[in-house]
């Protein structure tokens, strides 16, 4: 039988996996191999994906995946096994993982030498909470796999000459996503002195696949064990001396989330780095039968491509490997010519015929039979972890088969009404107040100091007025980013991925395609770069051309604004209206390109389940200051500059003149050029034109510039109708995307795609506004 067949709480054991080429070897290096038990938690609440437990952690599969993964069924031992008993062991120092080791003749480094770190590690392990620990730095830190994005760089506290890069998440170094391929090219190519490589204490099966590969690669290196504490809590323990001895490397057990450890890691990267100390294993084959097939195959091909490998700047043992396993890219990077080719392809099939798997499984066995070795002797394994039947409680519900699509729509329908109609809005007003307190207290001084005329109107009239008028939304927008913050720390956005997978495969994507939507109500910039997390390329362009299409937080100002005035009674409705309009056009558009420019099937869907945690508060308060940051340094710099730039355009004309009416200035003079595209869409005026075009350097400027042109609300009643305030509104949604936005598209998929976005979003922005205006002209 196969994968698919089994049914919720069957266990079984893996006989063979089925596949090609970078998916096949994917599910190889999450631990789908021959001999591998599973159990099936559960189908998704659509009946497709699923979700597995195996070597600890939970994954998810699709049924077409899991029906090419040929397994036995087995009666599951509910007996729960003894640990074994064990002292404590005190932490070696330095050196004293391998004595011998320690006896060899190393030069240090220069003093004045900068010694670079990558910190690697599987997705999700805490690696970003580390990096914000060593640093002092404060990255975002999420509890989605993937969340980590582009590599970032710091120095570590106290110690000058040091740089430590922030890598991406992998489970491999077998490249099968982009983010795979930064950290896998900084790593062969940058040549970090050093290698931080943390591992998930709680999940250390599944993470030292990868530290075996790091190792591989001959350079100094330090394991930290994280979430020590997590271990220690449920019961278990692990005997850091011993596990040192066999892999020949320091171990030193931390928590990121504590603080503890962190200074015992430092000390030790520092001295392993700053001396030059490589790994003293790179060779994990077993001596056994099965074991002796694999080290004749490695060695037979490090001794072929030795100095080619020297050539190309890769370490001789990792490039034997990995061409063992069939990697494209090692094999290219060698250049080997014909007759080499031919002898290395001699070498594995003959490994093949030995051990009686194919090349990429063979690698993939010898490296979990160590690994399983490797824990037997040093793990006491702890019973389940109070995080994980927390999640598995929490689940029931979140994920359930008929409360998971209600669950979803209830906690987003509340994000939406506290941040609009109560938590939000209720902030909004207050500081509302506050600005209008300060500028008529502005006004009086400026007045009874009988400031000159012109002078006046520019601070109250385009300072106050204009940025004044954005700043009154900061509220809602740090409202909406800390409900997305909380969802997204407490694996809840994972969840979201796993039950809206079969719904999103309908449009030609993946489950996993919602996360950088979801972002993207935040903003589009976070949502646009979280695509990399995607392994496709075709879902990976597909999901940013999409991402748009969800309504950021920029353009909450714009909905206010008109909403109030012109639906006062319904502003929220008329808002949450909007953010629905978005998504139905996003899904149009994803049916569209489905059938045009990306045919073909969506990536699978292949993605860790983390356990449920919550969020910290740290991290979210930080968060949330990243955030309002942002917002206030874009209103005293773009938006301070464009309604002062506005302002001057307004009250004066070509040659510099002040004038009576703001129809003879200069503004309007070129606005009026544009002004005739956008009235069949009901909102011709040269002010709402030279408001929108604003709007490209930053969303938030579309408000200040009307407060600029036209000071008071009530005005703007007399310009457009409810009709026509409504199809503005739609075109403020679905018109081209922010500069900064715009830019990192460009950065992601070139200039080529960044161009047919704001050509595209225009467009359809422009279509839409005039077909609500016709439509809503008829109907009232």
């Amino acid at each position: 039988m196969n994968l698919g067949d089994l049914k919720a709480g069957d266990s079984a054991k893996i006989i063979s996996v089925g596949g090609e080429g970078a998916l096949r070897q994917h599910f190889l290096d999450m631990g789908l191999i021959k001999g591998t038990t599973l159990s099936l938690i559960k189908l998704a609440p659509m009946g497709d994906p699923l979700e597995l437990q195996l070597h600890g952690y939970d994954l998810t599969l699709r049924l077409d995946d899991a029906k090419k993964i040929e397994v036995e069924p087995i009666v599951s031992d509910k007996t729960p096994k003894k640990s074994k008993p064990h002292k404590s062991i005190p932490h070696p120092g330095f050196g004293e993982y391998n004595e011998e080791h320690k006896k060899e003749h190393h030069n240090p480094l220069p003093d004045d030498e900068v010694l670079t770190f990558a910190l690697v590690g599987n997705q999700n392990c805490g690696k970003t909470t580390l990096f914000n620990r060593l640093t002092g730095s404060n990255q975002h830190v999420g509890n989605f796999p993937g969340v980590t994005v582009d590599r970032k760089d710091g120095v570590i506290k106290g110690h000058k000459n040091t740089l430590i890069t922030d890598l991406p998440g992998i489970y491999s170094m077998s490249p099968y996503t982009s983010e795979e391929i930064v950290t896998r090219e900084f790593i062969l190519k940058d040549k970090p002195k050093g290698i931080i490589n943390i591992v998930d204490a709680s999940n250390i099966e599944r993470n030292l696949y990868l530290t075996m590969q790091l190792l591989e690669l001959n350079i100094p290196m330090v394991i930290a064990l994280n979430m020590m504490d997590e271990v220690r809590e449920n019961g278990g323990a692990i005997h850091i001396n011993e596990m040192e001895k066999q892999l020949g490397v320091p171990v030193i057990p931390i928590s990121a989330a504590k603080n503890e450890g962190i200074e015992e890691l430092i000390d030790h990267a520092l001295h392993v780095t700053k001396y030059q100390e490589t790994p003293i294993r790179t060779d994990f084959c077993s001596p056994d039968d099965n074991g002796s097939a694999v080290h004749a195959c490695i060695h037979g091909i490090m001794h072929l491509i030795e100095d080619k490998a020297k050539k190309a700047y890769i370490p001789v043992r990792f490039a034997a490997s990995k061409l063992a396993e069939g990697d494209s890219l090692i094999k290219e990077a060698l250049n080997l010519n014909e007759k080499e080719s031919n002898i290395l392809e001699q070498i594995i099939q003959q490994m093949e015929e030995d051990r009686k798997l194919d090349r990429a499984e063979a690698i993939a066995d010898m490296r979990f039979h160590f690994i399983l070795k490797t824990c037997d002797g040093t793990v006491v394994k702890p019973h389940e972890s109070k995080e994980h039947t927390r999640s598995r409680k929490i689940d029931k519900v979140l994920t359930g088969k008929y409360t998971a699509l209600p669950s979803f729509a209830i906690i987003m329908a509340l994000v939406f009404y506290l941040t609009f109609n109560v938590i939000g809005a209720a902030l909004s007003n207050l500081l509302e107040l506050g600005i209008e307190f300060l500028t008529n207290a502005v006004d009086k001084a400026l007045t009874s100091l009988n400031v000159n005329s012109v002078l006046h109107s520019l601070v109250i009239d385009g300072i106050f007025n204009g940025v004044g008028s954005v700043l009154s939304f900061l509220p809602i927008i740090v409202t909406l980013f800390l409900f997305l913050s909380l969802l997204e720390d407490s694996g809840y956005m994972a969840r979201v991925a796993f039950i809206m997978d079969k719904l999103l495969r309908k449009i030609g994507l993946s489950g996993r395609s919602i996360v950088p939507m979801l972002i993207g109500f935040g903003c589009t910039v976070p949502g646009v770069m979280a695509s990399r997390t995607l392994s496709s390329e075709r879902d990976r362009k597909m999901t940013i051309l999409l991402t748009p299409f969800m309504s950021c937080s920029a353009k909450l100002p714009i909905y206010a604004f008109f909403a109030t005035a012109f639906f006062p009674g319904n502003a929220a409705l008329v808002m949450i209206l909007l953010y629905f309009i978005g998504i139905i056009f996003a899904i149009t558009a994803a049916l569209i390109f489905r059938r045009t420019l990306f045919k073909g099937e969506p990536v699978p869907f292949v993605m860790e389940l983390p356990n449920y945690r919550m969020p910290g508060i740290k991290n979210v308060a930080q968060l949330l200051w990243e955030k309002a940051k942002d917002f206030l340094q874009k209103a005293f710099t773009i938006i301070f500059l464009a309604t002062i730039v506005i302002w001057v355009l307004q009250n004066f004309d070509f040659r510099f003149n002040v004038v009576e009416d703001s129809k003879s200035s200069i503004l309007a003079s070129i606005a009026g050029v544009i002004a005739p595209v956008f009235s069949p869409a009901g909102f011709g005026d040269w002010r709402i034109c030279t408001a929108l075009i604003c709007g490209f350097m930053a969303k938030e400027s579309v408000v200040s510039t009307l407060s600029v042109l036209i000071p008071k609300t009530s005005f703007l009643l007399g310009i457009i109708s409810p009709v026509n305030a409504m199809a503005l509104l739609v075109f403020c949604l679905l018109y081209t995307p922010c500069v900064a936005a715009i830019a990192s598209i460009k950065r992601e998929l070139g200039g080529k795609w960044a161009l047919l976005v704001i050509l595209l979003q225009c467009s359809i922005a422009w279509v839409a506004a005039v077909v609500v205006n016709l439509v809503g002209g008829v109907i009232w």
